[in-house]
């Protein structure tokens, strides 16, 4: 990467293996020549707001997935993950064995990079009043925002009650912040007459909320709520978001799934774009999902009205997420089966998505593992229990 870039920043998250794939990956950056400063143990869109001093960013990390993995995310310097063809130009390099080593005298020494952190911090509160005043349990997953989110919340006049904070690299509860595993941080934030409760995966990238009365506010109600707040009329979003965007009013415009989709889409000049799974986008900041500035958000709107109240104005349709085995699957035979269901449309930006008007369903492989998602949403529950049932049956009648 170092023979790309002549600058590059490095952060890592809490995971035991970080620290030492970053100081090997420092190494072939240094080796190839190149520029390289260390940020320490920080979240991912600090990483990746760091990157604007230098010609590419590099985060040391599984995201959301469990600690024995990781891995690498790359950033440019507008925090937008690194395109299809930047990410298959590093491959070549390293598929073809990489690249010859710089000379000796024109090997640089790693630098520190010690106020990451701070710039992040002082950026966010710029934007967020300071006086938000509000008691926030804070559920950090043992992860890279550990000791970020409730500094930042500390800094805007909350009191700060936190779950999980202790990034040891030993995550104390799974670390993708799905309603199943938050029932502690929930249980927590009732106990405590929290006004609410804030929880981040591993890197810090995704914030979800859970609301003064224990309740879990999903993803798609989430999208809602950020962008009402900002006067927003366009959502940048993904082909598994909920139809209510466009019930309500709002312009959708649909990706595939993954964040880095989302942040290409909005170089088109939307003001706000994310996903149901708790990654926020604001381009204003970074073209990077920003779960510190999330967290900030989501308070101060909670200081001008309760979130569970906000939510319940926000409709909400049945809806179905589930995975079947993808071994033996033909796609082009799976979508002649599905046109047997009287689809009035089907899309095939990622997957295959079937619209019958009160409802759709989506059927895509998954990118980490061997199954097919299906998402299904429906106006009505039976309707909703009925496609995904007759969609999970034509799946195996396609192996």
């Amino acid at each position: 990467m170092g023979s790309r870039y002549s600058s590059i920043v490095v952060g890592r998250d809490s995971r035991t293996s970080s620290v030492a794939l970053s100081n090997a990956l420092t190494a072939g950056i240094l080796a190839a020549g190149a520029e390289c400063a260390d940020a320490g143990m920080v979240p991912t869109p600090t990483l990746a707001l760091a990157g604007k001093s230098f010609a590419a960013g590099v985060m040391v990390t599984a995201s959301h997935n469990p600690p024995k993995y990781n891995g690498i995310k790359l950033f440019n310097p507008d925090g937008s993950s690194f395109d299809a063809e930047q990410q298959r130009d590093i491959e070549r390099i390293v598929l073809s064995g990489g690249t010859a080593t710089a000379p000796w005298q024109n090997l640089k020494s790693c630098t520190k990079y010690p106020g990451a952190i701070e710039q992040h911090i002082a950026l966010v509160r710029q934007n967020i009043p300071s006086d938000l005043k509000l008691k926030v349990v804070v559920d950090a997953a043992g992860g890279a925002a550990s000791l970020v989110t409730p500094r930042l919340l500390r800094e805007l006049s909350c009191e700060v009650i936190t779950l999980n904070c202790e990034p040891t690299g030993f995550f104390p509860r799974e670390s993708e912040p799905t309603e199943a595993n938050l029932k502690d941080l929930a249980k927590l934030v009732v106990e405590t007459g929290a006004n609410l409760g804030i929880a981040h995966d591993g890197d810090g990238d995704r914030m979800v909320v859970v609301d003064e009365r224990g309740q879990f506010i999903s993803g798609d109600r989430m999208l809602v709520i950020f962008a009402q707040d900002m006067d927003v009329n366009e959502i940048v979003t993904t082909v598994e978001a909920s139809m209510v965007i466009e019930d309500i009013g709002f312009k959708a415009s649909r990706t595939r799934v993954g964040d880095s989709f989302v942040s290409q889409e909005l170089k088109a000049g939307a003001r706000f774009g994310g996903e149901p799974c708790g990654t926020w986008v604001f381009p204003k900041l970074s073209l990077c999902p920003d779960g510190i500035f999330a967290a900030a958000k989501i308070c101060a709107i909670a200081k001008q009205e309760r979130l569970s109240e906000l939510a319940s104005k926000i409709p909400q349709f049945p809806m179905i997420r589930t995975s079947i085995s993808s071994e033996g699957i033909s796609i082009s035979r799976l979508k002649t089966l599905l046109e047997s269901l009287g689809p009035q449309s089907i899309a095939e930006t990622d997957g295959l998505k079937l619209h019958f008007g009160d409802s759709w369903l989506l059927v895509r492989p998954s990118g980490t593992e061997p199954l097919i998602r299906i998402t299904v949403e429906a106006k009505d529950d039976a309707r909703a229990h009925h496609l995904c049932s007759e969609t999970q049956r034509l799946i195996r009648e396609s192996k």
